[in-house]
């Protein structure tokens, strides 16, 4: 399916029922809400991504109790019948030994309606259960939560289901996309900010929310903090100045030179204005240079040292992994995989 018009948002609904958990549900809302806004606001970068509409459906606007009483407050209801670009239905609580078929007449008509339309329809772990339902993973691959299995088994036999897996796109274009476990939600928005938005935004949300492995702890998804506000005009000069040329060998004699300073004068007045010693400084960019890289290109790690100022691999490496928790192939296995979530799925 083609992204929506340069001008036009992208229009996300998050199918909810009274079956709903609220923890996926919700966790969507804000990730997706925040596409476009949140990494300029921690960070200062600017990026050039338009903020999707996002908004939860419900079969009337009508407040509502979802699974263990979490309110949920719709903000469109099925009848309004404006063509969306992506429709996600999150986890379902429901009992795994009963049958689900015709439970939810106006979701199902609903989700048939959109697909007719040109929409791409999701599912998150049980939530796969109203796909099928609807008709829609006929024929087709899918996944779902484990614990569902035999639920599909025994009704929906005409699935063709791959519960090992975690994501699942399928069907014409990929117009069909079913993830696994309750928490597999966060690698369904991934996966559709990558597709539909920009990969590299599915880099910076992945870092902001701290989306992904986890196992090594938050350094991976770090980024170069938003600049401190200040008003000194030499030192903001040698910002603007090293921003270029950090690259360049011995850079805080440079810097030193081009103020007109004494280092150690300098390095005093440097981190009064900007928090950082000047040596710290150009590492932090040199760094965040680095994983540019690592995550866009194919360049090799020594090629990347050599690029961003390190003459010698190994002590880029050991800087790397001292600043960010990992190696840099470790780090860029992580991330440029990500990055390419949305390749070849639409």
């Amino acid at each position: 399916m083609p992204r929506p018009a340069a001008d036009t948002p992208l229009r996300i609904r998050l199918l909810a029922l009274p079956e709903t958990s609220a923890s996926a549900l919700y966790g969507l809302y804000d990730v997706l809400a925040s596409v476009g806004s949140v990494w300029p606001a921690l960070t200062g970068e600017a990026i050039t991504v338009a903020a999707p509409d996002v908004a939860i459906v419900g079969e009337t606007r009508t407040p509502f109790a979802g699974h263990l009483g979490v309110p949920i407050s719709p903000q469109a209801s099925f009848a309004d019948n404006a063509p969306a670009d992506i429709v996600i239905v999150s986890d379902l609580a429901i009992a795994l030994d009963e049958d689900p078929r015709g439970r939810w007449p106006a979701a199902v008509a609903f989700l048939q309606r959109q697909f007719a339309q040109g929409a791409t329809i999701c599912s998150v772990c049980s939530g796969s259960v109203l796909l099928a339902d609807a008709g829609l993973l006929d024929g087709l691959e899918a996944t779902t939560h484990w614990g569902a299995v035999d639920l599909f088994r025994r009704f929906f036999p005409q699935v063709r289901l791959h519960a090992e897996r975690i994501l699942v796109p399928a069907g014409s274009a990929h117009r069909i996309v079913t993830s696994g476990g309750a928490a597999s939600w966060e690698e369904l928005a991934l996966h559709l900010i990558a597709r539909f938005v920009d990969p590299a935004e599915a880099v910076r949300t992945a870092k902001v929310f701290v989306l992904g492995d986890r196992s090594e702890g938050q350094l991976p998804f770090a980024s170069l903090g938003k600049p401190r506000r200040h008003e000194d005009a030499l030192i903001a000069d040698l910002q603007a100045w090293i921003a270029d040329h950090y690259h360049q060998p011995n850079p805080v004699a440079r810097m030193a030179a081009r103020s007109g300073l004494a280092e150690r004068s300098l390095s005093r007045r440097f981190k009064t204005a900007t928090g950082y010693a000047p040596v710290d400084y150009v590492q932090a960019l040199r760094i965040e240079e680095s994983k540019q890289l690592l995550e866009r290109s194919r360049d090799t790690v020594e090629a990347i040292a050599l690029t961003v100022g390190y003459e010698d691999p190994a002590f880029f490496r050991r800087i790397f992994k001292r600043r960010t928790g990992t190696s840099p192939a470790r780090y860029r296995q992580r991330f440029q995989n990500l990055g390419r979530t949305g390749n070849g799925a639409g």
